[in-house]
């Protein structure tokens, strides 16, 4: 669901402030765009997957893996915010500890996690931009459905199904899991 707010030039400051009523916000074409909230499952993916890489990329000291509430400002204005996301160490060359306000431009993967809200324009919308912003890697993942699109430009390269592994490639150079694991039943 999106609900517009009014069009205007945003600050980092007050972009983040925001925040405070408990939503998840994007800046896109100078339209503050309400994200709404996602639910316990999208929510659980999210945390699975972010934990999992952000445990690997900090044993390796490949960079640093976020959530959904960081926004990037891209080369347009807008502020995506990605379910997940990885910025890559050469990225952050200079920086000892990650700004208080939001990235300047994309992350070097993006993972988006598909929830009933979403339309197929508003995820390539994303993607494009993702990608028109030096983004190197885009996973979307579907619950319903129990697959993963890899992208490595704005069109789709990789169909993975549970059986399949999710592989960093060169980007997170040697995060491997389980597909599987994304959607598992539990089992306590």
């Amino acid at each position: 669901m999106t609900i517009s707010i009014e069009k205007k030039v945003w600050t980092d400051a007050e972009f983040m402030a925001l925040s405070k009523d408990g939503h998840r916000y994007e800046l896109v074409n100078g339209e503050v765009l309400d994200m709404g909230n996602s639910g316990m499952e999208h929510g659980g993916i999210g945390s699975l997957l972010g934990g999992l890489l952000a445990i690997y990329v900090k044993q390796h000291k490949l960079g640093i893996v976020c959530d959904s509430s960081t926004a990037f400002t891209l080369k347009n204005g807008n502020k995506r915010s990605p379910d997940v996301s990885f910025v890559s160490k050469e990225r952050l060359k200079g920086l000892k500890r990650p700004p208080r306000g939001f990235f300047q431009g994309s992350p070097d993967l993006a993972v988006e996690i598909l929830s009933p809200i979403n339309s197929v324009e508003e995820i390539h919308g994303k993607i494009v931009e993702y990608f028109d912003n030096d983004t190197r890697l885009v996973w979307v993942i579907h619950p319903d459905e129990k697959y993963v699109l890899v992208y490595h430009s704005p069109e789709p390269d990789g169909f993975l199904r549970s059986q399949d592994q999710l592989e960093g490639e060169e980007i997170v150079s040697g995060f491997s899991m389980p597909v599987a694991e994304l959607f598992e039943e539990w089992d306590f």
